[in-house]
């Protein structure tokens, strides 16, 4: 597999890229994580920012910059052969640019708790107490925005 030098990273633009961010969406969290399909899928997807990785013609990572009410990333998927290759940190280092071309100063997520690590590695911190979402243990995080 090649490097991450060979990785791009885009604001997904076309059907082809949704389409690649949905079947990334639906192995990692339907088909490895249990997620029912009917949590996975929102409405939220419409009015979102996806960003979508690709090394070549294949989507291997995609997520989603929300902004209803709080500026929120979110469904942060990387396909199981590509993870700890830096993927995830780009995917959040394109959605924070897109925040700051929004002016928006302060963006939040909601980490399942085993990768909380990787967020505070890209500067985000705990806000408040764990909760449960789709069966699975989260964190509330946040990180403010250089301009």
């Amino acid at each position: 597999m090649a490097g991450q030098q060979s990785i791009e990273v885009r604001v997904a633009s076309s059907d082809d890229d949704m389409h690649g961010a949905f079947a990334v969406r639906h192995e990692v969290f339907i088909l490895e994580q249990g997620v029912p399909p009917e949590l996975e899928r929102d409405d939220a997807d419409d009015g979102a920012v996806h960003v979508v990785a690709r090394d070549g013609t294949s989507v291997i990572g995609t997520a989603r910059l929300t902004r209803d009410g709080e500026a929120r990333i979110g469904r942060v998927a990387v396909l199981p052969a590509w993870r700890r290759r830096g993927v995830a940190g780009l995917l959040l280092a394109a959605l924070e640019s897109e925040a700051r071309r929004f002016g928006i100063a302060e963006v939040g997520l909601h980490s399942q708790t085993y990768v909380r690590a990787l967020y505070e590695r890209h500067g985000y911190a705990v806000t408040g107490p764990g909760f449960v979402e789709a069966g699975i243990d989260h964190v509330p995080m946040a990180k403010r925005l250089d301009r």
